[in-house]
């Protein structure tokens, strides 16, 4: 028997851990932003959360060392363009790392927007002012002050579990 003061030696692998996590399904989002070059830069992410009403804030986890991580932090904005669940294809792109993704799926910007939408593959976008970024083992986490919400019509959520993409059912 072990002592309980005594703490177990860690054991968990990475491959334990996605295992843990591929039963939590969650929304899929595509971060995007633009770097201070005018390249646009994104990233398929499920590791997403609300964290605030008054301010809205919200969380996303990104990889440390990815493009899309750099251009969110050296600009302090970033969009998250939640998926519909017909963009099952959009969110194989943006986890590919084809360095061509926004050249073949539709998006737009403006003065007011933090970065690409999505104006095919989203059914809602939020617009965000980096707040914090804070390191986490191999990724970042960001908080960003939600600045301006878009919808894009009704549309199903595409959802991601079990290492599946899938629909909202009723």
């Amino acid at each position: 028997m072990t002592d309980p003061a005594t703490p177990t030696p860690l054991k968990v692998t990475s491959d334990d851990f996605r295992t843990l996590m591929s039963g939590f399904p969650t929304g899929v989002a595509v971060v995007a932003a633009t770097d201070r070059g005018g390249g646009q830069r994104g990233m398929t992410c499920s590791s997403l959360c609300g964290v605030s009403l008054d301010p809205p804030v919200l969380m996303v986890c990104l990889r440390r060392g990815s493009p899309t991580l750099d251009a969110v932090l050296d600009t302090g904005r970033f969009v998250v363009n939640l998926l519909h669940a017909d963009a099952r294809g959009t969110a194989e792109l943006f986890a590919s790392g084809d360095p061509y993704r926004f050249e073949r799926t539709p998006w737009e910007t403006d003065a007011h927007a933090a970065g690409p939408h999505l104006t095919r593959d989203a059914h809602t976008v939020a617009d965000c002012e980096v707040s914090l970024g804070q390191p986490v083992g191999d990724h970042v986490s960001v908080y960003g002050v939600v600045r301006r919400v878009t919808s894009r019509g009704e549309r199903v959520p595409l959802l991601y579990g079990l290492r599946q993409f899938r629909r909202w059912r009723d």
